[in-house]
């Protein structure tokens, strides 16, 4: 392994330290929501309400924060002054934004409600949620302000910060929602009060100010002076807004495709309470094996996305195509590693995951959130390499091409999603959707691959599939007999999980350096290295 692959492991192992425990502590805080809400119609009202923020923030700045900006706050952080003064203006604007966009979200609840939501309209759930919602809905600001004080401080070569700021958010909500645990039992959408629903939501846009809070001091370790300026007519800074301008569209398409979800599984919740099913089997089983989906493609692909995003905007600015193209291909093979077997790790072994982590609900309710993170598991190594291929168009700054990617993949799982909500009975519609998200992201990473060769950078199947078919036989040959031999492990949920997790964990690692795949053996050695530092 070149010293040019150890500098990118070295960037990402720090951030995959930090994510790490961030995403213990959320998994920790989704455990005791749902300890408290439930998987049902409560649980759905909180579920709907804290993920608008997410929804407008991403629809109307989100992209430009996180992909859209970074090569300029590069280029910036090259000028006399060291990029303050755009900065400055980049951040008043942002601020700008974010406070009017959030006291009108807040004032229009009830038409978000209506319009994600709309089997609640009429209902006791509609009123609980739009409460919910108001008080949810300030993480707006406080999110836009993280993601870009974030940049910032990635582009000044700080990328551990911003990984281990979330952690204190999530202590933040594990704080409130351990305080209602036992004041909870019995809780409904019509016993919980309005000003415990108050607190739920205060409580967790709470944690996203922590979040902020914990930032500010490494801005200032930048040496970055930032103070108010309107002067927003600085090329550079028109430049951004017109680039950001495509990010709209790029939202809005996913968004759209969020929208279809949130009312199929939300509008399946309504029919399986009609119908007397009592799993819980709406937004919330989905939300939440989603939470747990994500948690290998947070610790390594957005780590290292995160980590070499700024090398390649350089590499593009200096229009070094083929540098481009093998920092693409060795971030793909790198997360490969972690990437495959957490996917065939979640089709194997998602119920009993989830029966052993979701401890505060009936073991049908668990049994069935590992059916729908068994759907998501064919989606995880596509989003992945989507996620790369995408950070390769932003290094050109080439959003057009991302709309395209992203109006496809979207379009695809819309559809998907529908076809599964008319055919499939309400007990499995939830289980649909996460397939249907799934295929989506295989069309996604085709489409985002075809288009890189518009800058001549031409990612071959080649280059990745053998090395991911060798690492499927590798992981499949230990967790299979597992697999088939899970229900006579002595012990319960908790031991068979462990044992089975250690054991397939363990002989992956063996069984890849007996096979010398280097990117397994080259990645755990200087993970160990750096860990003991």
């Amino acid at each position: 392994m070149s010293s040019h692959d150890h500098s990118l492991i070295k960037s990402s192992t720090v951030m995959a330290v930090g994510t790490i425990v961030s995403r213990v502590t959320g998994l920790i805080r989704g455990l005791l929501l749902v300890a408290v809400l439930g998987t049902a119609l409560l649980g759905d009202t909180y579920n709907v309400a804290n993920t608008m923020p997410n929804i407008l923030y991403n629809l109307i700045i989100g992209g430009a924060l996180t992909a859209v900006f970074v090569p300029q706050i590069v280029r910036a952080t090259h000028e006399s002054d060291g990029g303050s003064a755009f900065i400055s203006r980049l951040i008043t604007a942002t601020c700008v934004v974010l406070g009017v966009l959030t006291l009108v979200s807040m004032f229009g609840a009830p038409l978000l409600v209506r319009l994600f939501a709309g089997s609640y309209v009429g209902q006791p759930e509609f009123h609980l949620t739009v409460l919910f919602m108001r008080w949810c809905l300030p993480q707006i600001f406080f999110m836009g302000i993280f993601a870009l004080l974030g940049q910032v401080a990635n582009a000044k070569g700080k990328f551990g910060p911003m990984m281990w700021a979330p952690v204190l958010n999530n202590i933040v909500v594990i704080g409130v929602f351990g305080y209602f645990l036992h004041a909870s039992q019995g809780w409904s959408v019509t016993t919980i009060s309005s000003g415990q629903a108050t607190l739920l939501g205060l409580g967790t846009t709470a944690g996203f100010l922590a979040q902020v809070a914990f930032l500010i001091p490494v801005i200032r370790q930048t040496k970055i002076k930032i103070r108010a300026r309107f002067d927003w007519r600085d090329p550079e800074l028109r430049k951004s807004l017109h680039l950001a301008s495509w990010t709209l569209a790029f939202a809005a398409i996913s968004q759209l495709s969020y929208l279809v979800t949130v009312n199929l599984s939300t509008g399946a919740a309504e029919r399986a309470v009609k119908a007397g099913i009592t799993t819980g089997v709406g937004y919330t089983p989905y939300n939440n094996a989603f939470l747990i989906f994500m948690l290998p493609h947070s610790v390594i692909t957005i780590s290292v996305v995160t980590a070499l995003l700024p090398k390649l905007s350089l590499y593009a600015i200096e229009r070094r195509f083929d540098a481009v193209h093998d920092e693409l291909v060795k971030a793909i093979r790198l997360v490969g590693t972690v990437i495959v077997p957490s996917g065939i790790a979640f089709l194997l072994f998602g119920p009993l995951i989830c029966r052993t982590l979701f401890f505060g609900i009936s073991n049908n309710d668990a049994h069935y959130l590992g059916l729908v993170l068994a759907g998501f598991s064919f989606g995880l190594l596509p989003l992945s390499i989507n996620l790369i291929a995408l950070r390769g168009l932003n290094a050109f700054e080439n959003i057009k091409l991302q709309v395209l990617s992203n109006a496809v993949m979207n379009i695809v799982a819309a559809l998907l999603s529908v076809g599964f909500a008319l055919t499939l009975p309400a007990k499995w519609v939830t289980v649909g959707l996460a397939a249907a998200l799934s295929v989506s992201y295989y069309i996604g990473a085709a489409t985002t691959i075809r288009l890189l060769r518009r800058y001549e950078i031409a990612i071959h199947t080649g280059e990745i599939v053998g090395l991911y078919a060798r690492l499927a036989m590798i992981y499949t040959a230990i967790a299979l007999p597992l697999y088939l031999v899970m229900g006579h492990i002595p012990g319960g949920n908790t031991v068979r999980l462990l044992g089975v997790l250690l054991v397939s964990g363990l002989g992956y690692l063996g069984l890849a350096k007996v096979c010398k795949v280097s990117e397994v053996s080259g990645l755990f050695n200087l993970f160990l290295r750096r860990s003991s530092r």
